[in-house]
């Protein structure tokens, strides 16, 4: 009864609450921009694929959580753009789908090893959800949330979602999937997959603005032929270097 109600509840805040106005001002002629990113991401990514002349590109989301709050592919999709939403609360899948009707919407985890399925920490605030038990734990640790319930999720590896459901690889590929990320960048067959444009959080769990950036991640995706475009200290943007003429 509880958990019914609950899912209730996300249902009528993804449908009412009015998406963030975070405006962004540019130095021609001075008009507000609209962002629905946490620190302007998508407004960032936008004009570096129209700078390419992509004005629509396709992504790859993976933690998509909400359908437009903190979102760094829903301006991109109100623009037109279509991708793949990966999330792996099932609670959450009904509101993205509602409100993100022409994407294809997955109820998965992205695997970091041979598993097909693993543990998936649930929190009272769901942007903390991870499948990573010592991530978890630590965020509980803080006293502020608590770990609802532990659910199993069926697991995808990366690779398997760009080759399923794209004809090559997506233009982007949004990462947001609390403290694992760096371990699924480093399952990604980049020979295959040649991503152009990759956005991923780089900052560590804190309960303040005093957030420890994960260097680590720089590291690698320079060493893979990447390098950074921006960062917002909240997460960075990487490019590569081939799909560029750099």
């Amino acid at each position: 009864m509880i958990q019914r109600l609950k899912n209730a509840v996300k249902k009528v805040v993804f449908r009412f609450i009015k998406p963030p106005l975070v405006n962004f001002v540019d130095g021609d002629g001075g008009r507000a921009k609209l962002s629905y990113s946490q620190a302007g991401e998508d407004l960032i990514m936008k004009y570096l694929f129209e700078s390419k002349g992509i004005h629509n590109p396709t992504y790859l989301e993976i933690g998509t959580n909400h359908p437009y709050l903190n979102n760094n592919t829903y301006l991109f999709y109100k623009k037109g753009a279509r991708g793949v939403c990966v999330e792996a609360d099932e609670t959450l899948i009904e509101g993205i789908a509602e409100l993100r009707s022409e994407d294809k919407i997955l109820n998965v985890g992205v695997s970091v090893s041979a598993a097909k399925e693993a543990d998936f920490y649930i929190f009272n605030d769901a942007g903390l959800n991870t499948f990573s038990k010592e991530e978890a734990e630590h965020r509980q640790s803080f006293g502020t949330y608590i770990i609802e319930k532990v659910a199993k999720v069926r697991l995808e590896t990366i690779n398997d979602l760009m080759s399923k459901h794209f004809p090559g690889c997506p233009d982007l590929v949004s990462l947001d999937i609390e403290g694992l990320d760096l371990d699924v960048l480093k399952t990604i067959d980049w020979g295959r997959f040649p991503i152009p444009v990759i956005c991923t959080e780089t900052c560590t769990y804190s309960e303040d603005h005093l957030k420890p950036k994960d260097e680590r991640i720089t590291e690698y995706m320079l060493s893979v032929g990447y390098v950074v475009y921006a960062d917002t200290y909240i997460n960075t943007i990487y490019i590569n270097k081939k799909w560029f003429g750099f």
